[in-house]
């Protein structure tokens, strides 16, 4: 069993940064394919970033890409999303997931709100 905890969510002006965390509690963590999601008020939830095991893999969404750094810390069960370039449409409830593979999503945090004024 995972359990995860997001924080570093907040209020940011467009243009500007956030970093996520999100804390990984089990010894399988390292071991783990971890993500990050968001889901907007009235949208479905979507994927943003993923990260493999050792880091040496990263997917992210077209939407996010050039902007957003997806990365972990094995020593510390951390796993990491710089935001850069905020634009008002990331505004987002945004979720840390992890699994077993690869881009699974078998354990999810509870959410952290990340809102980017105009």
């Amino acid at each position: 069993q995972v359990q995860l905890v997001e924080s570093g969510g907040g209020l940011v002006q467009a243009g500007g940064s956030l970093r996520l965390s999100c804390a990984a509690s089990g010894r399988t963590f390292s071991s783990y394919g971890m993500g990050w999601f968001r889901q907007a008020p009235g949208k479905e939830r979507e994927f943003v970033a993923a990260i493999n095991w050792s880091g040496s893999k990263t997917d992210y969404a077209d939407f996010v890409k050039g902007r957003f750094t997806i990365s972990r810390d094995n020593a510390k069960n951390t796993v990491y999303l710089q935001m850069n370039s905020l634009k008002v449409e990331d505004t987002a409830v945004y979720y840390c997931a992890g699994g077993s593979g690869y881009r699974r999503a078998d354990y999810w945090g509870q959410g952290t709100q990340v809102t980017v004024s105009s």
